[in-house]
């Protein structure tokens, strides 16, 4: 039952991030990718979110990171809302340049969600 329980979560920390990429990262990763320097601040915030995963979270070591980020990002996402945030997606490639930071970060963490580990992170 633990094996079914664990799948579900991560397919549903999986579909989280995949939503997330669909609705910001892909516009925010091809102006990166187009727009000097832009990836060097999304790059910072995949650091960033990297580290409180890997040394702020107690107990992570027994839970797989793609359900790390998804937490994080559920997190970030309800504290933005209760600011009364909301995704304005940029005009064009260089207006990414001026985004927010949780716009920053969100696209940071679709940055991460390619590289991060299902399985569980050993550390914490």
């Amino acid at each position: 039952m633990k094996d079914l329980v664990s799948s579900w979560v991560e397919s549903s920390a999986r579909s989280t991030l995949s939503r997330l990429h669909q609705q910001i990262g892909v516009a925010g990763l091809a102006a990166a990718a187009a727009v000097p320097g832009l990836s060097a601040v999304f790059d910072q915030h995949s650091a960033a979110v990297r580290d409180i995963l890997a040394a702020g979270v107690e107990g992570s070591a027994a839970v797989a990171g793609v359900v790390l980020l998804a937490g994080y990002t559920r997190g970030l996402l309800d504290e933005a809302k209760t600011t009364g945030w909301t995704f304005r997606a940029p005009a064009d490639l260089s207006a990414w340049t001026t985004s927010d930071w949780i716009t920053a970060r969100l696209v940071g963490v679709c940055s991460l969600a390619v590289t991060i580990d299902d399985r569980p992170t050993g550390s914490g």
